[in-house]
């Protein structure tokens, strides 16, 4: 059907219009029509283009939800790598920093720098060519990430073609991430509904946003995006960082308008405190500065150590901290019946959020900080943590404080308490079937980590239990439409949904099926190592104590638990009950692979960006390795990710060889 001209023309002014708005919204926050109006614009688009297909573009705003959910996500290599930046904890490292940027400076080269704020979001890689949007991949391991252009599409901030003129090919880098108030909004969301845990923090909620494999789901996440830095470009010449983010301005690619250009290493470390002092007050969760030379030769001069760029340096702020008292001690039962005292704190703002809740760990704790009802306290929350009790104000007791000890009976069901052995410091409930321990054990059999039975949340657990359809883990699989019509906000849809999440749970892999039993002292890790020793349920619920600690890694604590889990009834007729519901577990694949790292030790530490700790350590033994959880002189290389810690410091101190993800993926021949 041919296109009549008028057609075409309003297409275009359509679209023009449409993504004028959306970068007045998303990226400058200045709406200047209604949620309602804006709706009409696109509408009209999508019945123009529906009337007309031929005038659908790939830049249509109406594009930026669509296709089918994939199976995985392609590799995409990176053509300049994504560094990671060094960290700085004080202002002396930050002119320690500056120092050693002068040492390689030239005579007359000119020193000024730009302050950005660190946005505690994901990196991702956008590509740009003759302005239009046609990668979108994840930092991953620097080198090599994930393409994820569909989900990126769906992220408005993000312009499908840049306005005005641009580059034949511009690669910027960003942060995605999510701003408080959509975060704690979703979150609430998730918490009525019932469907899925709430996430733990925004940067979990943007990465796992971004990588879903349905780009239908993450156009309903309130993603958004800032750029910070480019990869490549061509057919521009780019002389400074300010003026490179001028350029993006220009282009209508967001940029955080907190960043600024200082004329020398004082007024940029005064930014960074200053930026430190408003932290809670931004829209969005940031976790330090960063400092960067404006000049781009300059840059290029200063060059890179293995891993990070000389030019740039990120500025760390410290933990939030706050001071409340201490209204009351609760008990909370957990899943493998541990009882944990909570300080329940009156409400105080600390890191941008109201807390009201604290943990204490155990009664050892309790004893070691003093703590007691009634106390003022100093509580701390760092990394999207749960926050903490630090230390107790003793100077400002009255007398009128209570100390709190160890309940004899649990505070959910009343059954008997133990501590069990002298070295252990926590309390556990030993009655099996301990309300709290149900729920909370439904709660993790359905985690994402777990069977990833979506649709089984806070909410639902406590509600399949509370009206008895739930009495043991195997009851998930017995459940019936009619049974989930009955619960709070069910109808058709939403039931179907939940039973057939509940049907592919029952073909999960073996490693995910142990550990979705919630067998003390058996995390993901260990999960894994059993599923790949024993290949079976039937041979691991079999197994003696001997054969367990044969297995490198699986020591007398996790074999014990492993041994006395399998060996009570009550298991074995669980057990018994998933296999005659069709539960089968899936073997877990073992590849074949070189032996590139045999005879190697080795110890990872801090957060990799291509693998999870379990992954990287499984990798390794594939590959003939040992790899282990503590360093020491048989260490024979450290790996460390971001934010490492203990372990990287051992490893300096007693001169073990320390490489970053970049380098153990080479030795690995990845």
């Amino acid at each position: 059907m041919s296109v009549p001209a008028a057609a075409r023309k309003e297409a275009e002014r359509l679209r023009r219009e449409i993504a004028r708005h959306e970068h007045l919204y998303y990226a400058e926050a200045k709406p200047v029509i209604s949620d309602y109006d804006f709706d009409l614009l696109l509408k009209k688009l999508e019945a123009l283009e529906k009337q007309y297909p031929d005038l659908r573009t790939l830049d249509s705003p109406t594009q930026r939800v669509g296709g089918k959910p994939v199976e995985g996500f392609p590799t995409h290599r990176h053509a300049v790598p994504m560094l990671s930046l060094d960290n700085t904890y004080s202002t002396d490292d930050l002119n320690d920093w500056h120092g050693r940027v002068l040492k390689g400076l030239r005579p007359g080269d000119p020193l000024e720098y730009v302050v950005e704020l660190k946005i505690d979001g994901v990196g991702l890689a956008l590509t740009y060519e003759d302005g239009l949007l046609t990668t979108a991949a994840t930092r991953g391991d620097g080198e090599t990430g994930e393409d994820v252009t569909a989900n990126a599409r769906t992220i408005r901030s993000i312009p499908m073609r840049l306005h005005g003129k641009a580059p034949k090919l511009l690669e910027v880098r960003g942060e995605v991430y999510v701003t408080k108030k959509d975060f704690q909004k979703f979150n609430e969301a998730l918490r009525r509904s019932g469907d899925e845990a709430p996430f733990a923090n925004p940067r979990n909620f943007a990465a796992g946003s971004l990588r879903q494999k349905d780009s239908h789901i993450t156009a309903q996440r309130p993603l958004r995006y800032f750029v910070h830095s480019f990869g490549r470009v061509e057919g521009v010449e780019i002389k400074t960082h300010h003026e490179f983010l001028d350029a993006c301005r220009a282009l209508h690619l967001p940029v955080d308008k907190n960043t600024v250009l200082c004329k020398n290493i004082d007024i940029a470390v005064k930014r960074c405190l200053s930026l430190q002092s408003r932290r809670d007050a931004l829209d969005y969760e940031a976790d330090g500065g960063v400092v960067k030379v404006n000049d781009i030769a300059v840059q290029k001069r200063l060059g890179f150590t293995f891993k990070s760029p000389r030019w740039a340096v990120a500025y760390k702020f410290p933990a939030a901290q706050a001071v409340t008292p201490i209204l009351d001690i609760e008990m909370s039962v957990g899943r493998t019946g541990a009882v944990t005292p909570v300080a329940k704190l009156q409400p105080v703002e600390c890191g941008g959020v109201t807390i009201s809740n604290a943990s204490l760990h155990n009664f050892d704790e309790i004893d070691r900080l003093d703590v007691r009802v009634g106390d003022w306290v100093v509580v701390e929350r760092a990394g999207e943590v749960i926050p903490k009790v630090i230390k107790v104000l003793s100077e400002k007791r009255t007398g009128d404080e209570r100390s709190v000890r160890p309940p004899e009976k649990c505070p959910a069901c009343g059954g008997r308490i133990d501590k069990g052995k002298e070295e252990d410091v926590i309390y556990r409930c030993l009655n099996p079937a301990c309300p709290a321990q149900l729920e909370k054990s439904l709660l993790h059999f359905a985690g994402r980590e777990a069977l990833d039975i979506e649709g089984m949340g806070e909410a639902v657990a406590q509600e399949l239990h509370t009206r008895k359809l739930v009495s043991d883990l195997a009851d998930v699989f017995t459940l019936k439409k009619s049974d989930l019509l009955g619960l709070e906000g069910f109808k058709d849809k939403k039931a179907d949904n939940l039973l057939h999440a509940i049907e592919a749970a029952k073909s999960r892999s073996l490693d995910r099926f142990i550990y979705s039993l919630g067998i003390r002292d058996v995390g993901e890790k260990g999960a894994l190592l059993l599923a790949e020793r024993f290949g079976t349920l039937e041979k691991l619920r079999n197994a003696t104590a001997e054969e367990l600690t044969a297995i490198h890694e699986v020591g007398p604590v996790m074999s014990e638990s492993v041994v006395n889990f399998f060996r009570q009834p009550s298991v074995k007729k669980l057990l018994d009950k998933f296999k005659r519901l069709g539960v089968e577990p899936r073997p877990v694949p073992r590849t074949e692979r070189p032996a590139t790292l045999a005879g190697k030790t080795v110890v990872f530490t801090g957060e990799l960006r291509s693998f999870s700790r379990a992954e990287a350590e499984r990798l390794t033994r594939e590959l003939g390795g040992n790899a282990v959880s503590s360093v020491s002189k048989n260490t024979s290389f450290v790996v460390a990710g971001e934010d490492a810690g203990s372990k990287f410091r051992k490893a300096q101190k007693i001169g073990v060889e320390i490489i970053d993800e970049l380098e153990f993926r080479k030795r690995a021949g990845l």
